[in-house]
């Protein structure tokens, strides 16, 4: 397998993440390690990944069995076995059933004129900062926090604090471990304490929709309603701004006639929108190499026998350029959707809730940043960029440009 992204190739080569593609087709599952030590199994080709993110006998919930090995370095907010993206079965389906009706196709669309003027007044507000600006301040992680602020009524709640935990909730290796689970506890004391609130003074807002239909459910701890919460505050803005971040990177240095077109054909973003989804991933493959799973069965996949109990990795960057089912590289024609659906909001019953509230907010900013800033660039060099590290995705940490 020759790759131009090849793991030979050292990491932080990798750190746009915008020169992905594989110059020869991709091959059968095999044997890794992740940094803990642990083995894993990596899949890659596409028909493959697609068959880890969707066969029961490869799930999530076996990852946090007492035998199970550790994943990462030290306990993060995704290791919790109690959130949402940790659960299978009835379980998962109930929990995911609550927040689903929020975030359907024809939701969204209601959705499309209020998340419009959110994003023109950031625009606004970033065109009158002084210059250099950093993008990553003033709109990538602005948008998805007023976004998810006027969803869950928590236009009160602190943008540092929030941003505080985000970085937490997502480590790895970044921060001490005491910090990041004080930063935890501290996360958790706020979801029960919105809880609470929400449940004595219930108004029009996500959160509150979610305790009446847990309480009608029935079945749900109070612990699980606040482990919901969490998840959302957190996963509404992190995953978007992560990939709003890298994707602005590739605009403002090799996508630039990418980024010309959008300004003037609001068009052209849908497609967009799925083509840079599907090539530019969030995710730092140094600290997991894909989504993991466990077997709780022997299974095959891709020919290769897989012993039950073992981790699994689906490397869904790898399988969104796969060759075989994408032979053309998705820059040459960035503004027609492939023929097959990628997935880089994964497939299967864990398949991303929030994928259409972020391609909204993705194709609204893809046409109206570049066509009321058209002049902008970066202010300093592509090599300077400084990174988020030691997280489960990676982005950039700021983005300073000018216009």
């Amino acid at each position: 397998m020759s790759l131009e992204n090849s793991d030979a190739i050292p990491r932080e080569s990798l750190a746009p993440m915008h020169c992905l593609r594989a110059s020869e087709p991709l091959g059968p599952p095999f044997l890794s390690e992740l940094r803990t030590g642990a083995p894993v199994w990596v899949v890659q080709r596409h028909a493959d990944v697609r068959q880890v993110l969707t066969d029961r006998r490869l799930n999530k919930a076996h990852l946090f069995s007492p035998d199970a090995p550790a994943l990462t370095p030290y306990p993060n907010l995704m290791d919790n076995p109690d959130i949402l993206p940790s659960l299978d079965g009835l379980e998962h389906r109930r929990l995911r059933g609550l927040v689903s009706r929020a975030f359907t196709p024809r939701a969204i669309a209601r959705w499309r004129p209020w998340v419009s003027s959110v994003v023109d007044d950031l625009i606004d507000q970033l065109a009158a900062e002084p210059q250099p600006a950093d993008l990553v301040a003033g709109f990538v992680r602005s948008l998805p926090i007023a976004v998810l602020s006027r969803l869950m009524d928590l236009d009160d709640l602190d943008r540092d604090r929030l941003l505080y935990w985000g970085d937490r909730a997502f480590a790895t290796t970044a921060f001490p471990s005491e910090e990041v689970q004080e930063a935890m506890d501290d996360f958790v004391a706020f979801g029960a304490g919105l809880v609470a609130q929400r449940r004595a003074e219930p108004g029009d807002d996500l959160v509150s929709s979610l305790i009446q239909a847990a309480d009608e459910d029935g079945e749900l701890t109070e612990q699980k309603i606040v482990s919901l919460t969490i998840l959302l505050v957190i996963a509404g803005h992190e995953v978007t701004t992560t990939a709003f971040g890298n994707t602005f990177v590739y605009l403002l240095t090799d996508g630039r006639d990418t980024w010309d077109a959008l300004g003037k054909d609001e068009s052209l973003a849908p497609a967009a929108a799925d083509q840079l989804l599907r090539g530019i991933p969030i995710s730092d493959r140094d600290v997991l190499p894909g989504f993991m799973r466990r077997a709780v069965e022997d299974v095959e996949v891709g020919g290769v026998l897989i012993e039950a109990g073992s981790l699994v990795a689906a490397d869904t960057m790898m399988a969104n350029i796969d060759p075989d089912v994408y032979p053309d590289d998705w820059r040459t024609d960035p503004f027609t959707s492939a023929d097959t659906p990628h997935l880089a909001f994964g497939a299967g019953p864990h398949y991303c809730l929030g994928s259409w509230l972020a391609r909204l907010e993705m194709e609204l900013a893809l046409h109206r940043l570049p066509r009321r800033l058209p002049g902008m660039r970066l202010a300093v060099s592509p090599q300077d960029i400084d990174w988020r590290r030691g997280l489960l995705t990676r982005s950039p940490q700021s983005l300073p440009v000018t216009w």
